[in-house]
């Protein structure tokens, strides 16, 4: 047993004694009088080792074969919430995994929801938390057979300590980052309703004070020194080829906080078992349909079942396949060995408008062929000119009809005239037969991601510019 789990066992037999002599009462997992009903849950409180509390709940297995798991003990996993959420808002999900037979031990991170200490927004403290927390449920478990699972801040915890040696058998993590600093910048704009998330998930009150420039500058918009380093300490980007534990990475079809290429980024690099679910979760515009959680949680449980369990005869999946839900959510998944192959695709849309700060240039044009699905990055390639107090340029491309765009970009403009390349938010997304493309430039896109305005008096020329496109071969939703 490591030192820190034996400072942490320590502090958890004197403020925990409720949850301590609970676990002791089905120590090797057998249920006995007086232990706690499977599939029941208990709120408790857990002491870090510098002093913080976190606010958890533990749930306890379901379906335990006569009240054992073989080999002794049962499997559990931890549960990470993601912004703005508490340990509460995953309580399906453990009970979700508590079916299962899994402990699944769920916590307010430090500085949000009851858990007390400073939000670092997931600094070497909340790691240090993880690690902790594993050597907690180690304990009341009696073995260390747990999988992590996390959800947005929740992911990049769970990315963020198996990368720093937290022995977990598997990990799922979910709508995450693995490059911070990509997300919040794409191309050096900020986005600006990643930004404003980020700095609310906390009251600021609540903040870590050494962090105060960072939430100042996720607040202004301003992808200061401050937030790039802040950015570049939680990304893991740069270390995922060294991580081996077996992977499953959920992440949406249409999110504008983290697009695919954050989970395509950690698939191509990954070195040990991984698999990739691609849906319509995460944040907006993903619509999250309850009827899909359904179906990645049992993929997750399978997964885990897999590598948590040890149990070779489940199969979740060839490594490096690829799950592909289709747009618009109808239930059905088309599985691929591999990223699925794909072509590029593009459209020159004529014309010349010039702009004031508030104003859009609007063009459309419809592919040939379909339905056509669009699958990795594009972008708009615009020639432009006369440039006045003009810093950047949001190009938000549409299907015909709908109010949610397909995806959104944006560059800074630094010349007074040029050729600017907008690479796009990398979503996937269904383009019908016959209906038409629609793109335009401007200051800002209506979906709350590029919001920053020119200001008074700025102009641009927008000449001709050029939709490139990178499809799937072949249409899989319709």
């Amino acid at each position: 047993m490591g030192r820190s789990r034996v400072l942490l066992a320590a502090a958890v037999a004197v403020a925990v004694a409720v949850s301590v002599a609970a676990a002791l009462a089905y120590a090797g997992g057998v249920f006995g009088a007086g232990s706690p009903a499977p599939g029941s849950t208990e709120e408790l409180t857990l002491p870090m080792s510098d002093g913080a509390e976190l606010a958890c709940s533990v749930t306890y297995p379901e379906n335990v074969p006569n009240g054992t798991f073989p080999g002794g003990g049962h499997p559990g996993v931890i549960l990470f919430p993601g912004l703005g959420q508490t340990h509460a808002d995953l309580l399906s999900t453990a009970q979700f995994f508590s079916g299962d037979g899994y402990e699944a031990l769920a916590c307010d991170a430090r500085g949000t929801g009851a858990s007390t200490g400073d939000f670092g927004l997931d600094a070497p403290r909340d790691l240090e938390d993880a690690r902790e927390l594993f050597g907690w449920l180690a304990g009341q478990l009696g073995n260390d057979d747990i999988g992590g699972f996390g959800l947005s801040l929740g992911g990049a915890e769970v990315w963020s300590s198996a990368v720093a040696g937290v022995p977990f058998k598997a990990i799922v993590p979910a709508a995450t980052w693995t490059s911070l600093g990509r997300a919040l910048a794409p191309d050096g704009v900020v986005n600006d309703g990643l930004a404003h998330a980020l700095a609310d998930a906390a009251p600021a009150a609540r903040w870590d004070q050494s962090l105060g420039q960072v939430r100042a500058g996720l607040l202004a918009g301003s992808f200061t020194s401050a937030v790039q380093s802040a950015a570049a300490t939680r990304s893991t980007s740069s270390r995922l080829h060294l991580l081996t534990v077996p992977t499953l990475m959920l992440q949406g079809r249409h999110d504008d906080d983290f697009d695919l290429d954050q989970a395509l980024a950690a698939y191509r690099r990954l070195a040990g078992p991984h698999l990739l679910y691609l849906g319509d979760l995460g944040a907006a515009p993903s619509s999250n349909p309850a009827a899909e959680q359904a179906v990645y949680l049992k993929l997750a449980a399978k997964f885990f079942d897999r590598y948590v369990k040890g149990l070779r005869d489940v199969d979740p999946g060839k490594s490096g396949a690829v799950e592909l839900a289709h747009d618009p959510w109808d239930g059905l998944v088309t599985t691929f060995a591999a990223l699925p192959p794909t072509r590029g695709d593009s459209v020159t849309l004529p014309g010349t408008t010039t702009l004031s700060r508030e104003e859009t240039a609007v063009r459309g044009a419809r592919l040939t062929g379909g339905p056509l699905e669009s699958f990795g990055a594009g972008s708009v390639v615009v020639r432009y000119a006369g440039a006045s107090r003009w810093t950047h340029l949001v190009a938000t491309v549409s299907v015909q009809g709908s109010t949610t765009p397909l995806a959104v970009g944006a560059a800074p403009v630094t010349k007074p005239a040029g050729l600017l390349r907008i690479p796009l938010l990398d979503e996937a997304g269904l383009l019908p037969r016959g209906k038409r493309i629609v793109v335009a430039l401007g200051a800002t896109s209506p979906d709350g991601v590029f919001t920053d305005e020119e200001p008074s008096g700025a102009s641009i020329a927008i000449g001709r510019f050029t939709l490139k496109l990178s499809l799937l071969r072949l249409a899989v939703s319709r």
